[in-house]
């Protein structure tokens, strides 16, 4: 795999966790434990028993609260700060997986790909809810599909 390839899939993670800030994570630590991501110090925790449990608990109440109506917006200053936070880590992990990548670096990228996904991902559900007419929780769960299985595709490249 070339570092141009590691840093788009980096982006790429950030971008989903852009969309929901602990389904990349999730994806990651699971990868992580299952051998598919052989992330190094100082992420090595996250491929820990503890780590997968504790994030995949956090990211099922994410998926459940997205869909209640008095969660606050992704774009507002909490939301936003998680996405960039949990983009550059899953950036940096998947740096990390790969020995002659800059975690720095990665972290920097997954974070730019948090806000892409973050601003980016509103957008396209506000548009797609007026557009179609649906109710915001049948596109939400149709994003919620894209982040997980787009996190698992990611993940399983390496």
């Amino acid at each position: 795999m070339t570092s141009t390839q590691v840093l788009l899939f980096a982006f790429l993670m950030g971008v989903f966790a852009g969309l929901r800030s602990l389904t990349a994570p999730a994806a990651a630590a699971w990868a992580a434990q299952l051998g598919w991501l052989k992330v190094s110090s100082p992420l090595a925790w996250l491929g820990s028993v503890a780590a997968v449990v504790v994030i995949t608990l956090l990211a099922v109440a994410e998926l459940v609260s997205d869909k209640l109506p008095k969660t606050p917006s992704r774009t507002a200053p909490l939301g936003l700060c998680a996405r960039i936070v949990t983009g550059a880590l899953c950036g940096a992990a998947l740096c990390l997986a790969r020995a002659q990548q800059s975690w720095i670096v990665g972290a920097i990228v997954g974070a730019i790909g948090g806000i892409a996904g973050c601003f980016g991902g509103y957008q396209l559900r506000t548009r797609l809810v007026k557009a179609l007419g649906t109710p915001d929780y049948v596109v939400a769960l149709v994003e919620d599909l894209v982040a997980i299985g787009g996190s698992f595709w990611v993940v399983s490249r390496f």
